[in-house]
């Protein structure tokens, strides 16, 4: 029987639920900063989503030294894991360099070329399935920041509709999500089990994999012909020729090293010193790397990680003693406000559970890993690069939600009602 919450637990959910509160209301906050300029930088500090969760874990941290003593905050806060932050701002940064991101542009024109539609479509069909489905070679947050890129500045810069905005962003995040499934490492839910449970590749696509792409396949084709017209009209933004094939060739090579490192964080921060200054040392084959944008979102990730290490006593209640339709439906709504690779942690630490309780687990996690900022690990990165493309430079997180939920419903008709 599980023993009864703390006292400090209970706190620390209330400022986990305050947390998310704030995260959908963000553009409050921004609006605030225009009206009030007497405080506009902290208003827009508040108005910044990437930076909520890492405040809030400032204010967990300080009541947690307040009410517990320094001493245990700082065991706690030492014991916290915080790999893959350091990794999604290392891979941001360099999928989103220029020389990264000509030759996904390159692969992305010429898979195109071969579609049967007009170019725009084409490229923008393209861009939406292939590029989450390479989320499982390249990981997730490589996949998201190189399509995040390419719609922005191709199809989100000009003269469209926000409702096409939002759709774009909405199926971007749950392809993404479902798109990382091929494989057995891009995935960081997955990533959370796959040792535990003894998932390898092989596994994954038989599992998950071949209900990924129909998915995918299947929101993008939906997306396309709902906003076919906008999308031929989008006005693509300037951009200077391709780097050098050599250049081309060392920044993915810098990518491949830092993919393999994953979970060596002293491997693949070397490899980024060393990145940092090869790209020092030819700046004409460079346009200024994402280092802010990377940086927030590992912020608020870190963020995340602090404030979700005290939220396993009542997910784990939650979670226990569900079938497996329970767990599938409740993970995927629990996502909206947990990280999904949190959520397959505490679930692999479990004893016990059944097959069907795993496939379940996974599959509701990355299902509803497109619904919120918070979801899903890359999320933020993709959040990060487009929001500038809206009015205020802000995503309402319930248009957000709103623009996910038909794709999560197609993701939730290919992992639950195909054959298992």
């Amino acid at each position: 029987m599980a023993s009864a919450p703390t006292a400090f637990e209970w706190i620390a959910a209330a400022i986990f639920a305050l947390a998310v509160i704030h995260t959908f209301s963000t553009r409050f906050f921004v609006r605030l900063a225009h009206r009030n300029t007497a405080h506009a930088g902290l208003w827009h500090l508040l108005g910044e989503v990437e930076a909520v969760f890492g405040l809030w874990a400032l204010v967990l941290l300080a009541v947690f030294a307040a009410t517990e003593g320094p001493r245990a905050a700082l065991h706690y806060f030492e014991e916290r894991d915080f790999t893959e932050p350091a990794f999604l701002f290392v891979i941001m940064v360099i999928a989103a360099s220029r020389p990264v991101l000509d030759a996904t542009r390159i692969v992305l024109e010429t898979v195109s070329r071969a579609l049967p539609f007009p170019r725009p479509i084409a490229l923008y069909a393209t861009i939406l399935s292939l590029g989450p489905l390479l989320g499982s070679f390249i990981t997730e947050p490589a996949a998201m920041t190189l399509c995040a890129l390419l719609l922005r500045d191709r199809y989100l810069a000009g003269d469209v509709s926000t409702r096409f905005k939002y759709a774009t962003v909405g199926v971007l995040f749950v392809n993404v999500s479902i798109g990382g499934v091929l494989t057995a490492y891009a995935a960081p839910p997955v990533l959370m089990v796959a040792d535990t449970w003894g998932w390898n590749t092989a596994f994954m696509f038989e599992a998950f994999g071949w209900k990924a792409i129909l998915a995918v396949l299947a929101n993008t084709a939906v997306v396309t012909f709902a906003f076919r017209r906008e999308i031929v009209r989008a006005q693509e933004r300037s951009k200077a020729g391709a780097a050098p094939a050599a250049v081309i060739a060392i920044h993915l090579a810098f990518l491949a090293v830092v993919v393999a490192a994953g979970h060596h964080p002293l491997v693949y921060l070397a490899a980024f010193l060393f990145f940092l200054g090869f790209t020092e040392a030819y700046p004409q084959h460079q346009s200024p790397l994402i280092l802010r944008e990377g940086l927030m979102v590992a912020f608020f990730l870190a963020g995340l990680v602090t404030l979700g290490g005290l939220q396993d006593w009542w997910l784990n209640r939650l979670l226990a003693g569900l079938d497996a339709a329970a767990v599938f439906f409740g993970a995927t709504a629990l996502t909206a406000i947990a990280d999904n690779a949190a959520l397959t942690y505490l679930g692999s630490l479990m004893p016990n559970v059944t097959p069907e309780f795993q496939y379940a687990l996974v599959a509701g996690a990355v299902t509803g890993g497109g619904l919120t900022v918070i979801a899903n690990a890359p999320n933020p990165a993709g959040f990060s690069i487009l929001r500038q493309s809206f009015a205020d430079g802000a995503i309402s997180p319930l248009w957000l939600a709103v623009a996910a939920l038909p794709p999560t419903v197609v993701a939730i008709c290919a992992f639950w009602l195909l054959p298992r």
